[in-house]
């Protein structure tokens, strides 16, 4: 498995102090990219939150899942939370160390005192100290927030003193694109009152004893959700429940639950659970089975198979300025693009980080995320093999199917309403719902005339 190591560098640590006008929580970041560039140590926001107590435990709850793994729990380090600054908000997220589970608390405007944030993204320092502070928070004193170095230290930092070193396997990266792509295709199948939403999770298991049982399923029932054994109308996939559990730290303070998931077909699906809290959203976006990450799903392929898309994106991302939302149409008649073309540049934009989905509003939001995430297209498996069948002369498409030779095999390629299907054992097992298969991508650049780099079959 690819990995790089990923260094965050601090001023110092991030710590909760107290002091006469109340308590001040200081986050400290890492490197970002602002509207002015590259800086060291941006600064984003300093104000007072408006439910400290609400805003530390979903700082908390994101923290958990960067530092959880869910299947093959080992011990390992964790990447800091991610922060971005909207102007109106600001976005922390997290991903799993099993790759399976997505994590973003949306501070709104309201839950800032309706004060505007800065523009950008960089990682915050969440240590254990801060988090045994965080977790004694109990009453709602004035909180002073501050992402970023403190004002009169911005121009008089002299280097880091606190460095932490991550290993980032290219499948985490590839895992954090996927979850994006896969929730702009999510609906909003169910919502809950508080009390519902305090009933329904807490009923769940709290450990991972009944992970292996498979896909479980719930469905809409009056003002609840019930359990089903099988995907009925209306269904929404819950794969590995007690992945749930890190949001009981909100659960007093919820005020509805929302539930977003795709149609269900009868197969195992990822889905999404946003506790909706005073002036802050809580969003854990599931994959389609706790032994299951992101990284394999594929939602991805098609949108960085073409040229078309790389160069539609280079236009589309010098149009983005950090928008809380992103309108496509709005893009379109900027770009002159085709609206189809520029949601294609978005997926394809996601696979770099530097667009996100919102559910609750149902769009992009610019962010970019502070590592190399191009990687996460240079070292896709199925689109690596794809260009190296493609640039092999592997792909005859003489007639309807195509045929393509890998190893000492020769497998057919058919489309059907623009759907690409083969005879391989991968689209045997998946029939698509994992993306395409190498053999179908290698099909696809050579009829796009796509070029692609040489190599072996």
């Amino acid at each position: 498995m690819t990995r790089s190591v990923q260094a965050l560098a601090y001023s110092r640590p991030s710590v909760l102090e107290s002091s006469q006008a109340g308590q001040l929580l200081g986050l400290e970041t890492a490197g970002g990219l602002t509207p002015r560039g590259a800086e060291p140590h941006p600064r984003f926001f300093a104000g007072f939150l408006a439910s400290p107590r609400v805003a530390a435990r979903g700082l908390l709850a994101v923290a958990d899942v960067a530092s959880a793994r869910y299947y093959q729990r080992t011990l390992l380090s964790s990447l800091d939370p991610v922060v971005t600054g909207n102007g109106d908000r600001l976005r922390f997220e997290s991903f799993s160390g099993c790759c399976g589970v997505y994590a973003r608390l949306d501070v709104l405007q309201d839950g800032l005192g309706g004060a505007q944030t800065g523009h950008g993204t960089t990682n915050v320092d969440v240590n254990n100290p801060l988090r045994e502070a965080l977790s004694r928070i109990a009453g709602d004193d004035p909180l002073h927030l501050r992402v970023g170095p403190e004002e009169m230290a911005v121009t008089t930092l002299d280097g880091p003193v606190v460095e932490k070193k991550v290993p980032l396997p290219d499948r985490w990266l590839r895992g954090f694109a996927e979850a994006q792509v896969v929730s702009a295709g999510f609906d909003l199948r169910a919502e809950l009152s508080a009390p519902e939403a305090v009933r329904f999770l807490r009923a769940l298991p709290r450990s991972s004893g009944n992970a292996s049982r498979g896909a479980q399923w719930v469905v809409p029932t009056g003002r609840t959700l019930r359990p089903t054994t099988r995907p009925v109308a209306g269904a929404v996939c819950l794969p590995g429940p007690e992945r749930l559990v890190t949001l009981q730290r909100v659960l007093r303070h919820a005020t509805a639950l929302r539930v977003y998931g795709p149609v269900a077909d009868g197969s195992a699906a990822a889905s999404a659970w946003e506790v909706v809290l005073p002036g802050m959203r809580l969003t854990l976006t599931l994959s389609p089975d706790a032994s299951r990450g992101f990284s394999g799903e594929g939602g991805v392929l098609d949108a960085l198979a073409t040229d078309d898309a790389a160069a539609d994106a280079e236009l589309v991302s010098v149009l983005l300025a950090w928008e809380p939302r992103i309108e496509p149409a709005d893009l379109s008649e900027q770009s002159g693009l085709p609206v189809e073309r520029v949601r294609a540049a978005l997926t394809r934009l996601g696979t770099a980080g530097r667009v996100g989905y919102d559910l609750a509003d149902a769009a992009y939001f610019h962010r970019e995320l502070p590592y190399d995430a191009d990687r996460a297209e240079r070292h896709n498996p199925r689109l690596v093999a794809a260009r190296q069948l493609a640039g092999s002369g592997a792909v005859a498409l003489d007639g309807e199917p195509a045929a393509v030779a890998s190893g000492d095999r020769r497998y057919q390629v058919r489309e059907k309403d623009g759907v690409l299907s083969c005879t391989c054992q991968w689209w045997a097992d998946y029939r698509g719902r994992r993306g395409p298969c190498k053999h179908a991508l290698a099909v696809r650049m050579v009829r796009r005339g796509a070029p692609v780099a040489g190599g072996v079959r």
